[in-house]
């Protein structure tokens, strides 16, 4: 039985609105109740591995009523969202206290974790909609917290192409329940097979697309990104580009072309076009830049071409390559704006011009940064290695060996890029102000979660070894995209 389902969407919206009831009873509240909610969400992620079924909400039957599901996919973003959501709520416990109000904070960041559970979860594309607005709104509203102008500016940019991409997303909703009749993903795929590929089906997809391409900053569709992710307060950009654009946008795509509409030659040659750009663009992008989040913001666009390559060759192999990266990615880019946040915490800047020698100051995040930067750069045995590697040699079985060439150089190109990161930041000569004064002491909640996470990206590189992860994590979300058709 799975009854309790419905709580991964119940908990953090049921903790968010009793906050501003209860929280100002005391101080810490807010801090207590919003890492106990996540830690119960993490906990009951774990219980989903190996599980699958259907819930039925209320009294309406299918189609009217609403439905989640629960498959190998289903399962791992789970894990992902609520496992670094967890982290990253641990960490927030310390970094918020420079900003206004963490009982606001916890309320928009538990929010955003409900909309994207009930994203991963959903059945039907109009919950589905909803949650992703739910968690789009969040994170809007997260991305000004600060309130300065620089986040302000950048949440207007983020607020804007993420209006107009949800308004695609339904476009494209009302467009295919007129041509259908139904609004259940398996429903819509049973007779979108028996309609011809006409001008409507396809116009409907390129809807989805567009929207989803946002949500998943995939370049040419990028342009938000590199605003909000370096302006957010660093546990939220740690959310951004570690979770919610895989959640809400890589996700959600891969599900409605593999699942519903169904991978055709033609659509898998524009996503490997579309993956190629996205790697090398990003990775050029990130190169130059000296500010260390927005470098990380870029590389988030190049690690989602390599999620989105794999995904394009159409084959098991790719599949799960990129589902893996895809947690990879997840964890050592979480922990790679943790660390920003931690220097930034600590010294007042994160302008790589202006640090220098903070692996003495700064043991632990100095030493879990380079976990991430090696993980991230592909170096074995770091999980990145692994991921990248089953991808390029999904890319050689499938005979795509330009697209393997094109992974293998921008690989290189991403390790140049953290090379120059840890050398100006933590392990060259102090410069700017770094030299001027010892930096802060990271707090030991921030520390405890940038260790858990360098832990995860460690423990994830076990998953390559057979029989250990791979048959219960990784194997059972490609399969779930695998499979097709969703069949009611």
């Amino acid at each position: 039985m799975l009854d309790w389902l419905p709580l991964f969407i119940l908990i953090p919206l049921g903790t968010a609105f009793l906050l501003p009831l209860v929280g100002r009873w005391w101080r810490l509240l807010p801090d207590l109740l919003g890492n106990a909610a996540l830690l119960a969400l993490a906990l009951m992620a774990v219980r989903c591995l190996g599980r699958s079924g259907f819930v039925q909400l209320g009294a309406w039957p299918v189609p009217l009523g609403i439905e989640l599901r629960l498959d190998g996919l289903t399962a791992l973003l789970l894990l992902i969202i609520n496992g670094v959501g967890m982290a990253i709520a641990m960490y927030s416990t310390a970094y918020m206290r420079q900003y206004t109000s963490k009982l606001r904070y916890y309320t928009l960041f538990l929010c955003m974790i409900a909309g994207m559970n009930g994203v991963v979860l959903a059945n039907d594309l109009f919950t589905l909609y909803i949650f992703v607005e739910l968690s789009s709104i969040a994170s809007y509203a997260l991305v000004a917290f600060g309130g300065d102008q620089e986040q302000l500016e950048a949440s207007f940019k983020y607020l804007i192409q993420g209006s107009l991409a949800t308004l695609l997303i339904l476009l494209g909703i009302g467009l295919l329940y007129a041509l259908t009749g139904s609004l259940h993903l398996g429903q819509i795929a049973v007779k979108l097979r028996s309609l011809p590929a006409g001008q409507p089906v396809l116009f409907a997809l390129a809807l989805f697309i567009s929207g989803l391409a946002v949500k998943s900053a995939i370049v040419p569709f990028h342009a938000w990104l590199p605003d909000a992710h370096p302006a957010a307060p660093a546990p939220i950009s740690a959310m951004l580009s570690g979770v919610l654009i895989k959640a809400i946008g890589v996700y959600v795509l891969a599900r409605l072309i593999f699942n519903v509409f169904g991978p055709a030659p033609r659509l898998l040659l524009i996503f490997q076009g579309l993956a190629v750009l996205s790697m090398v663009v990003g990775v050029l992008l990130a190169i130059g830049q000296w500010d260390m989040k927005r470098l990380f913001a870029y590389h988030s666009i190049s690690q989602i071409g390599y999620v989105v390559l794999g995904l394009s060759l159409g084959t098991p192999l790719g599949a799960v390559g990129a589902l893996y990266h895809l947690l990879n990615h997840s964890l050592f880019k979480s922990l790679l704006f943790l660390n920003a946040g931690a220097v930034e915490y600590s010294t007042g800047t994160r302008d790589l011009h202006e640090l220098g020698g903070l692996h003495r100051a700064l043991p632990v995040t100095a030493r879990t940064s380079l976990i991430a930067s090696l993980s991230i750069a592909g170096i074995p045995p770091f999980n990145g290695f692994w991921s990248k590697l089953i991808i390029i040699l999904a890319c050689v079985e499938s005979g795509h060996y330009w697209l393997g060439t094109w992974a293998i150089a921008v690989s290189i190109l991403t390790l140049a890029s953290f090379l120059k990161v840890q050398r100006y930041a933590f392990f060259g000569g102090p410069q700017g102000k770094g030299a001027d004064a010892p930096p802060a002491r990271t707090p030991w909640l921030m520390g405890a979660a940038m260790v858990l996470l360098a832990l995860a990206c460690i423990a994830s590189a076990l998953a390559v070894i057979p029989g250990l992860a791979q048959p219960w994590l990784i194997e059972p979300a490609a399969a779930a995209l695998q499979k097709g058709f969703w069949v009611p």
